[in-house]
């Protein structure tokens, strides 16, 4: 039974999560799943964007917001928080989740554009867990990204030199399961990080992200 309750979820996922891109087009990628099948493009050019870690600069951005792509996920949390996920959200990076970082058609092609991202994921496949990914963005793409989260009803704030970003929805699956799902994203200078959760407590997570990225 609960089984097919977490299939259920995530069969369903793809449209409640439409909600997150209300104002934007609708995404082409699938929904996430617990399956198997071969990925879509747009989930494998994000899980396959892994280039040398380098440094984009922003034109006229402080060289405070200017940060490298991390060679690791391990290296974009904190010890607290590294330790924290291990123990409650194994395990780091399961080749078997394709939850994407975003639903919404806009940030999506931005992401699978080519430019230089790090994913990690959280969570065995299941209804439980997260998938992050830190991109470099060059300031028409940091521009385009806040225009897209504010096109699709995302409540943002200055944070930390940057704008933070957050939405959430909760839903019910066709067997009455109630299920959240929600996506977080900051940026700031040429740095862009991107959450999105399935039944996750993401309090404290992406800020965690961004006191070890910039300082």
């Amino acid at each position: 039974m609960m089984h097919r309750r977490r299939s259920a979820i995530f069969a369903t996922l793809g449209l409640v999560a439409l909600a997150l891109a209300a104002c934007a087009p609708e995404p082409t990628d699938p929904a996430p799943s617990n399956s198997s099948s071969p990925a879509s493009p747009s989930q494998t050019a994000e899980s396959t964007a892994t280039p040398e870690p380098t440094s984009t600069p922003t034109a006229g951005a402080d060289a405070d917001d200017t940060i490298a792509l991390p060679a690791g996920c391990e290296q974009i949390y904190s010890a607290e928080m590294l330790a924290s996920l291990t123990a409650t959200v194994p395990p780091l990076n399961d080749p078997g989740v394709t939850l994407l970082s975003t639903r919404n058609a806009e940030l999506l092609e931005i992401l699978s554009s080519g430019i230089p991202t790090l994913r990690c994921s959280w969570g065995a496949p299941s209804d439980y867990g997260l998938a992050t990914n830190v991109s470099l963005v060059d300031a028409g793409q940091s521009a385009a990204v806040l225009a897209a989260l504010a096109a699709a009803g995302f409540g943002c704030a200055d944070q930390n030199g940057g704008k933070i970003c957050r939405i959430e929805q909760k839903m019910l699956t066709q067997d009455d399961v109630e299920a959240t799902i929600g996506e977080t994203h900051y940026v700031r200078g040429n740095g862009w990080v991107s959450t999105a959760w399935v039944n996750f407590d993401d309090e404290g997570y992406t800020e965690d992200i961004v006191d070890t990225l910039w300082g």
